[in-house]
């Protein structure tokens, strides 16, 4: 086992591989009752061209959600009862571009983390639950459909790109469910819940060693499948779609204005890149930012307004949203800034309050065992060690940041995407 200290933030980590190829991450919390453990397979809603053991696939959108609900499923067993038995939390997640199994408890450890390991890596599709499952994530498809905040950025997705896959929804379409097939879901699962492409992370006062003993146990020995992903989605940095305008039952305007960005490599770059994207999205959507005061006494935006730095395997955007009467006021105003702010660049007491105020935000994110669980496995999957962040931080100069926003914040790269009320 491997221990890697970090003096500066007063963290440590285990690491091991099993002989299958299963990187596991212990982060000891010494005299805490409460522990943690993660499951997360490098496996997404964009995923879905592949080739596994020289064969090609592409399977439907909307699989690798589909797929997280199956899971689930145990032949002749109930497993969110046996969880709730053991005093446990089990949830599950699916993003564009991981795919993610945890649990939190206080008693019951080891059990628990044995039933993690055992519903995740026993694929069990019978025709008769997935298609009762196609109803389900029909219903579901349409509750968002509904909702305002999902379809505002569903269409500015599609808006900004016309081949990355993060235009289509990560549940996919009632139509795109209904080709899923028990043979897919065992394909895509061999393909990518195999130990090689998944990490373990646990969180707690627990023994590193007992916890590798457990999954060398209840896992695999073997990970010999040959897997290739499909995705190279290149894209001009133009939008297809400057404006999008629908209209939905909602009170007034809803909005989100996206900027497209070149997508980063994986790495230490990658992780500078999105920490300029971060502070860049803080010093034009912040609330202490002068265009959020402005913004605010004009009555042009609300305590709703706000914005970040999303990035996706292949795509990268900065984001600002909320609600406006007049969102093409507020576009304007953000690019006019973007304007000011690329050509003068921000004072350095400034850039120096917001480097430490997102230094303090991820700090205090240390405290909470979902964020550093879920953290430790996002950044792995992208090639970086998360406890590292201090350094990221120190390295970003005020010129980063001016360089980001002249490059990305133009008029060019942007996307409005505003869901009116309906006329009467």
């Amino acid at each position: 086992m491997e221990k890697r200290t970090y003096p500066a933030l007063a963290e440590e980590i285990v690491w091991h591989t099993l002989p299958n190829g299963l990187p596991i991450a212990v982060i000891p919390r010494p005299g805490f009752t409460k522990k943690m453990a993660y499951f997360v397979t490098d496996y997404g809603a964009i995923h879905t061209s592949f080739t596994l053991d020289g064969e090609a696939y592409t399977a439907p959108a909307g699989v690798a959600h589909f797929l997280e609900h199956k899971m689930f499923d145990l032949p002749g067993r109930d497993v969110m009862a046996e969880f709730a038995a053991m005093g446990a939390n089990p949830n599950a997640f699916t993003s564009y571009d991981l795919t993610a199994y945890y649990f939190s408890c206080t008693d019951n450890f080891e059990d628990c983390l044995k039933l993690l390991l055992q519903y995740v890596s026993t694929p069990y599709f019978t025709k008769e639950s997935v298609d009762k499952e196609q109803g389900i994530i029909g219903q579901e498809i349409g509750m968002y459909a509904d909702n305002p905040e999902s379809r505002v950025w569903e269409e500015l997705a599609k808006g900004m790109y016309e081949k990355h896959p993060i235009c289509v929804p990560i549940l996919g379409s009632k139509e795109s469910i209904a080709k899923i097939t028990p043979e897919i879901l065992h394909a895509c699962h061999k393909a990518f819940y195999r130990p090689g492409n998944m990490l373990l992370c646990v969180v707690g006062d627990v023994d590193p060693e007992k916890v590798c003993e457990i999954a060398k146990e209840i896992l695999p020995e073997t990970d010999t499948c040959q897997v290739q992903r499909v995705q190279s989605w290149p894209e001009e940095m133009t939008c297809p779609q400057p404006l999008v305008e629908k209209q939905m039952e909602v009170a007034m305007p809803m909005f989100q204005l996206g900027f497209k960005c070149e997508a980063p490599e994986k790495g230490e770059e990658a992780v500078l890149w999105e920490t300029v994207g971060d502070l860049a999205a803080e010093a034009l959507f912040g609330e202490s930012s002068p265009l959020y005061l402005k913004l605010y006494e004009q009555g042009l935006i609300d305590s709703s307004f706000g914005g970040g730095f999303e990035t996706v395997d292949g795509m990268a955007m900065l984001v600002a949203s909320g609600d406006s009467d007049d969102p093409k006021a507020v576009q304007k105003a953000i690019l006019q800034q973007a304007q000011t702010l690329a050509q003068e660049g921000l004072p350095e007491e400034d850039f120096l309050r917001m480097k430490r105020s997102a230094m303090g935000r991820r700090l205090k994110g240390l405290d909470s065992f979902d964020s550093v669980a879920f953290r430790v496995c996002a950044y792995y999957f992208s090639g970086f060690d998360y406890f590292r962040f201090p350094e990221i931080y120190q390295k970003v100069q005020p010129s980063h940041l001016q360089e980001f926003i002249k490059r990305v914040v133009t008029a060019q790269r942007s996307c409005l995407a505003v869901i009116y009320p309906k006329e009467a």
